[in-house]
Order: C-alpha cells, then sequence, then structure tokens
C-alpha cells in the first residue's frame, strides 16, 4: 500500500467499525428470522409449511440433485431431473429472492469485514481495552458479530435449496446464472465449518487480536470474581466507608467496570479459537482462556441460539498437531465448568439480592448519593443483568445431575431490586445532571486542559479537537439542568472515538499508546456526560432484559419457581412490576435496536409479558370483549327477562360487598407495610372488582359509575369495624377505578378515620416486628 493509504484520517476506522457493527447485528436477525420465525421460519423449520418446491414429490429428485452436485450447476445434460422446475421457477424466483439476497447481503459484509481487519493490520493499530475502550471494543464486538454470522449461516439446513433452486430458476429464465451465484456458492461450502475455516483466515490477524484480548487480562478476571471474593471487598456497598460516602465513586477503566461479562467471554472465547496459536507462547492469554472455558458451558450466538464451548473447541483442536496440552485444559475446563460454575453463579446471585437490596434502600433515603456514586448503580445493574442472562443461557443447556444449582426461586427478588435501582435513576435524573454538569465543567474540564497543555507533540487537527472538547465541557452550567435542556453530547463521543482511531496508529505523531493518562481520562469524561444526556441509554445498556422475550422457555420456568414463593413474600406479590421491568425496556429501546429485533418480536415480548402479569395476578387486566364475553357466559341462561338479568348482576355485586367481612376477619387479611400488600394477596380484589362491575354492566348497558358507588356505600356499612381491611381494600378500589373518586370516599368514610386506620396500621406492624 502507498503511504497515502496509510494516513489513518482517510481510514475513518471509527466510522466503518460503528457501520459495520450496526449491519452485522442486522444482518444476524435476518439470518436469525430466516431459521425460527414467521413464514420464513416456517418455511426452512416446519416440514408441514415449507414451500411445496421444497416438499413436492415431483421435485423431490431435483431438489436432491442439486443440493448434492452444489455449487455446480448442470442444466443442460440433467433435463429430465430439472425439467419439473420450469413449471415452477417463476414461483421460485418470487419466493426465494428475500432468501436468497440476503445470503447475498452475507457475503458483502463478509468481504467488507475482511478489508476492514486488513486495514488494521497494516496500520499496526494499538489495541488497549483500558486505554482506546471504543476502539478496542468495536474491534473485538466486529470479530465476533462477523464469526456468529458465518456459524448462524451454516446453522440454515436449507441453504443449500434455497440458494440453488433459485440460481437454477434463474438459469432458466435469463439463460444465465445470478452474477452472484459463483461466489456466493463457493462461500457456503467454505463455511461449512466456519470456526475451521476462520481459524485459517484470521492467521494474518492474529498480533492485533491477540493484543486487543490480552488487554483484557485485568479488566476480565476482576470482573469474574466469586461472591466471597466481592463480599470481602465490600462490593458496591455505600456505608462499608462512611467517611468516603460523598466521594465519587472514580475507577482508571470506568467503561469496562459495566461492560457485559457475556461479551467479554465470547470475545475470549471465539478469539483465542481465531488466534489460538498465542495460547501456546503467552501464559496471560493462556489463563484468560481458562478461566472463561470454566465458567461457562455454553455462549448466547444469538438470542436463544447457543454455542457449547468445550465440544466445540475440542473437536477444533483436536486435529492439529502438538495441541494435547490444549485438549487436556479444555477437558479440565468443562468439568469444572460443571460441577463449579453453577454455584459460583448461584453464590454471585445471593450476594447482589443483599447488595441491591442495600444500594437501594440507602439511595432512596439520600437520593443525592445518586450523583457520586452513579456508577455504583450502572455497576450494580450490568452485575445482576449478567448472572440472570448466565442463569437463564444455561437453564436449558446442563446436565441432569447438578440442575440444582440453575432453580434460583429467588430471581424476581433481585430483579425487583433493578427495577428500584432503575426507577431511583429515572426519579432522580435532573439531579444526576446537576451533579455532572459542574463536575465537567468545573474538574474534568480543567485536568484535559492540563493534560493538553502538556503534550509534547499533538498535531493541529487532534490539538483542535481536545480544546473543543474542553470548551465545550466548560461552557456548561447548572442553570441550562434547572431550564429543562435537553444535552447531546454524541457528537463529542464520536469525535473521541475518532480521535483513538487517528492516535492508535503506528505512525501517529500523537500516540495513545503513550500517553495513558489521557486516553484513563476521557474514559472517564465520555461517562461523566453519558450521566447528563444518556441516562435512559445507560439504563438499557446495564439492566436490559428484553432478551427475555427471547428465552422464553428458561423464563416460564423461572417464572412459575417465583410464584411458588411463600405468600408472605414481598416478591412474588410483586412480580407483576417485573414484568414491567420487561416492558419499560422494550420500550427504552433505540429506534436502531427496535429495528434490529423486529416489531413483530416487541409485540410478542410485551404480549408474553401481559400474560405473564396477568397470570401472577390471577386476574384480567384490561377490560375488553372476552372480558365481557366471559362475565356473559358465567351468568345463569334461563328464559328471564334483561330486567331480571339485571338484577342478578346487581346482586352479585351487592354479595361481593357484604362478604368482604368475613374475608376481613381472616388474620391474613392483616396489612404488611413490610411487603407493601396483603399476605394472603387480597389487594388484588381491587381490580378484579373493577374488571368484573366493568364487564357486567357493559354487557347490560347499566351505569358503571352509579352501581361502583351503591357497592362502594355497603362495603363501607358492613366493614366499620374493620378499619384496617377497609382502609386499604377500599382505598385501592377507588385508586383503580376510573368511575370513583378520592372526594366520594371521603363523604363516606372521614379522612380522620382513614388517618387513624394508617397510624393503627403503623403501630402494629412495629409491635409485630418486635
Amino acid at each position: 500500500m502507498s503511504r497515502a493509504v496509510l494516513q489513518p484520517s482517510q481510514q475513518k476506522l471509527a466510522e466503518k467499525l460503528t457501520i459495520l457493527n450496526d449491519r452485522g447485528i442486522g444482518m444476524l436477525t435476518r439470518l436469525y428470522n430466516i431459521k425460527k420465525q414467521g413464514q420464513v421460519w416456517k418455511a426452512c423449520g416446519d416440514p408441514k409449511a415449507k414451500p411445496s418446491y421444497l416438499i413436492d414429490k415431483n421435485l423431490e429428485s431435483a431438489v436432491k440433485f442439486i443440493v448434492r452436485k452444489f455449487p455446480a450447476v448442470e442444466t443442460r445434460n440433467n433435463n429430465q431431473q430439472l425439467a419439473q422446475l420450469q413449471k415452477e421457477k417463476s414461483e421460485i424466483l418470487k419466493n426465494l429472492a428475500l432468501y436468497y439476497f440476503t445470503f447475498v447481503d452475507v457475503m458483502e459484509f463478509k468481504d467488507h469485514v475482511c478489508e476492514l481487519l486488513n486495514t488494521i493490520d497494516v496500520c499496526q493499530v494499538f489495541f488497549d481495552i483500558t486505554v482506546n475502550f471504543d476502539l478496542t471494543k468495536n474491534y473485538l464486538d466486529l470479530i465476533i458479530t462477523y464469526t456468529t454470522l458465518m456459524i448462524m449461516l451454516s446453522r440454515i439446513e436449507e441453504r443449500k435449496a434455497i440458494i440453488g433452486l433459485y440460481n437454477y430458476s434463474h438459469e432458466m429464465t435469463h439463460g444465465a446464472s445470478d452474477r452472484e451465484y459463483p461466489r456466493l456458492g463457493q462461500m457456503i461450502v467454505d463455511y461449512e465449518n466456519p470456526l475451521k475455516k476462520m481459524m485459517e483466515e484470521f492467521v494474518p490477524h492474529s498480533k492485533s487480536l491477540s493484543d486487543a484480548l490480552i488487554s483484557l487480562h485485568m479488566v476480565y478476571p476482576r470482573r469474574n470474581l466469586s461472591a466471597e471474593q466481592w463480599r470481602n471487598a465490600q462490593l458496591l456497598s455505600l456505608i462499608s466507608a462512611p467517611s468516603t460516602m460523598l466521594n465519587p465513586a472514580q475507577s482508571d477503566t470506568m467503561p469496562c467496570e459495566y461492560l457485559s461479562l457475556d461479551a467479554m467471554e465470547k470475545w475470549i472465547i471465539f478469539g483465542f479459537i481465531l488466534c489460538h496459536g498465542i495460547l501456546n507462547t503467552d501464559a496471560t492469554a493462556l489463563n484468560l482462556w481458562k478461566l472463561a472455558l470454566q465458567s461457562s458451558s455454553c455462549l448466547s450466538l444469538y438470542r436463544d441460539e447457543v454455542f457449547h464451548i468445550h465440544k466445540a473447541a475440542e473437536d477444533l483442536f483436536v486435529n492439529i498437531r502438538g495441541y494435547n496440552k490444549r485438549i487436556n485444559d479444555i477437558r479440565e475446563c468443562k468439568e469444572a465448568a460443571i460441577s463449579h460454575a453453577g454455584a459460583t453463579h448461584r453464590e454471585r446471585r445471593k450476594f447482589l439480592r443483599s447488595a441491591l437490596k442495600e444500594l437501594a434502600t440507602v439511595l432512596s433515603d439520600q437520593p443525592g448519593l445518586l450523583g457520586p456514586k452513579a456508577l455504583f448503580v450502572f455497576m450494580a445493574l450490568s452485575f445482576a443483568r449478567d448472572e440472570i442472562i448466565w442463569l437463564l443461557r444455561h437453564a436449558d443447556n446442563i446436565p441432569k445431575k447438578v440442575a440444582d444449582d440453575f432453580m434460583d426461586k429467588h430471581i424476581a427478588e433481585l430483579i425487583f431490586y433493578m427495577e428500584e435501582l432503575r426507577a431511583h435513576v429515572r426519579k432522580y435524573g435532573p439531579v444526576m445532571q446537576r451533579y455532572y454538569v459542574q463536575y465537567l465543567s468545573g474538574f474534568d474540564a480543567v485536568v484535559l486542559n492540563e493534560l493538553v497543555q502538556n503534550l509534547s507533540v499533538c498535531p493541529e487537527d487532534e490539538s483542535i479537537i481536545m480544546s473543543s472538547f474542553v470548551n465545550t465541557m466548560t461552557s456548561l452550567n447548572v442553570k441550562q439542568v434547572e431550564d429543562g435542556e435537553v444535552f447531546d453530547f454524541r457528537g463529542m463521543r464520536l469525535d473521541w472515538f475518532r480521535l483513538q482511531a487517528y492516535t492508535s496508529v503506528s505512525k501517529a505523531s500523537l500516540s495513545l499508546a503513550d500517553h495513558r493518562e489521557l486516553g484513563k481520562m476521557m474514559n472517564t469524561i465520555i461517562f461523566h456526560t453519558k450521566m447528563v444526556d444518556s441516562l435512559v441509554e445507560m439504563l438499557v445498556e446495564t439492566s436490559d432484559l428484553s432478551i427475555f422475550c427471547f428465552y422464553s422457555r428458561a423464563f416460564e420456568k423461572m417464572f412459575q419457581q417465583c410464584l411458588e414463593l411463600p405468600s408472605q413474600s414481598r416478591y412474588s406479590i410483586s412480580f407483576p412490576l417485573i414484568c414491567t421491568h420487561f416492558m419499560s425496556c422494550t420500550h427504552e429501546l433505540c429506534p436502531e435496536e427496535r429495528h434490529h429485533i423486529g416489531d413483530r418480536s416487541l409485540s410478542l415480548c410485551n404480549m408474553f409479558l401481559d400474560e405473564m402479569a396477568k397470570q401472577a395476578r390471577n386476574l384480567i387486566t384490561d377490560i375488553c370483549t372476552e372480558q365481557c364475553t366471559l362475565s356473559d357466559q358465567l351468568l345463569p341462561k334461563h328464559s328471564i327477562s334483561p330486567e331480571e338479568e339485571y338484577k342478578i348482576a346487581c346482586l352479585l355485586m351487592v354479595f361481593v360487598a357484604v362478604s368482604l367481612p368475613t374475608l376481613a376477619s381472616n388474620v391474613m387479611s392483616q396489612y404488611s407495610p413490610a411487603i407493601e400488600g396483603h399476605c394472603n394477596n387480597i389487594h388484588c380484589l381491587a381490580k378484579a372488582i373493577n374488571q368484573i362491575a366493568a364487564a357486567l354492566f357493559t354487557i347490560h348497558k347499566g351505569s358503571i359509575e352509579d352501581r361502583l358507588k351503591e357497592f362502594l356505600a355497603v362495603c363501607i356499612s358492613s366493614l366499620w369495624d374493620v378499619l384496617t381491611f377497609s382502609v386499604f381494600v377500599i382505598g385501592q378500589i377507588v385508586q383503580e377505578s376510573p368511575f370513583l373518586t378520592m372526594d366520594l370516599l371521603e363523604s363516606c368514610f372521614p379522612y380522620v378515620l382513614l388517618r387513624n386506620a394508617y397510624h393503627a396500621v403503623y403501630k402494629q406492624s412495629v409491635t409485630s416486628s418486635a
């Protein structure tokens, strides 16, 4: 390559990495959909629903011939076998075009990735996750996305039939093969065993890839400690050192502290498979590899597609001369993963339940700490997210003999605390913004300016960008937050990504390899900017559990386990809140993420979660046609007039009202502030009664509001002697109802009685606790 080609500013490495990573996730979604979803899933996965030309007996021999000869094209000498395709060729071209050109797009994506990886090697780019985080992360992400894409492609069983049928039909229609077919067909053959092929392909990239992976040698082991080590270090505790409670939580590697453990394990496992030679020569690389192999039995390829680590690695290494030690390592790590990983992760979840509870409690009492301790919040969310996703991934992929380690009836509690932390961040977002606006302008800008001034060599372009960073931060003030100004530092973060690319090339005048303090200061500043303009994005990044919708079977198992908790548990009562948490995750996804997941998948996710919420509370959550139909079916069907039916509906509501005293006399009906509900879950009555009333008097065209007022009057007259029950059940009925108001309740039930009842409940709870 010429010298001009090596100019970093002309290579646009940051832009290419960003675009290709985004496009790669889009391609993964398309391949996943071909394999699993909708009409495309049926076409490739359900024999009963395949297109006729894939199961038609008349075409069976033609399809087998095409697959057997793939990728060769022989139309002239096999007219008898292929003649039947003549009748179907137009339909085949029409129906298989989407699939065919998805495979073509994969091929083009592969070309662009290979070109970029070659450019990076020629430019001798320096990678270190602790210095140029964005550049290193995006580089490793691209390699894993590319690897995953080729593995996913190899898992589509009908790929040869689809591509071959399309091309034969194209040949018969246009007299020539499709222009992309020769390369596409060869790619399909070459990547029959994708990892084996890619191990050969990555030989020239081994130096860059191994350097990037080895830079994890401090980050990954620190994120992969045992619960006992976390406990001894009092991780995430705000009260362990009261004298430093107001000090800002800092780290030299801020973004690494909440980096996905799942992502790092994929980098390490797949990365060292692709540059496996370094495992024989570098002890740090080998230690990273073995630690990852001991931590998991499988990785998530994409959504619910998993990759079984140990078998795949052993199958790849078994035919390589001199790799007996590596094969023994794999076998030992597999045994350790099966025997100990489940218990290790179980203890981590146990620790996190306690740590997140403490963190949420302290922040609830002192929300001002969300400023200096924001890093703790996002670390807590990311640690909990990683452990939940690890459990989900392994729940259906572990030997039966260790199944007990993967049955967690307390998972709802952990998710509940995650939701509490998320709620604090949403509620007190302006508090955090004010804190970090002052931090950026009053401290970060000063330190960065000093670092820039002390640089011995700083090219003009880099100097201009760094000065613009300082000016942007210096211009910030608290009044902007108070005035509700919308901040947007995306441009600044993208410029820093570009600058990392410019200054991480071997011939750069200003090299981040020689100015690590500058790099570490900017990874800190970038975190601070996200606290000002991207809190929602950070919540999604560190606690996005919408992936549960793609693990529905495992999630349903865990859901049922949670419902089996003792009724006095706060977390069984609060499970609908957890479903709300998942729904909020999907709503917080940015447009690009929603596009990748797909509107249909998101709709299915929300439907699934809504159904889980209904099941948890054993009630119908919306007034709908189905509810009215059900109520209509339950009413007695005799030859009586509509007026009589209406009276029966009214009497049913009266019956419910007068039966409440019996329920109220049950000791389990006592309200417990500790669990924010009643021990026998009667707080569900409020919504249920409102739904029943709405359905009954929708069917019979009565006044829902008037009938509920009557119901309220009967309830109150029946419950004078059971104040505790009245306060919460009657109050909840009014709060849940769109037809009743608190003014109406107060007219029947004076406020002084409400106040006294609340006071009595409080005293009762204190006495019970004592």
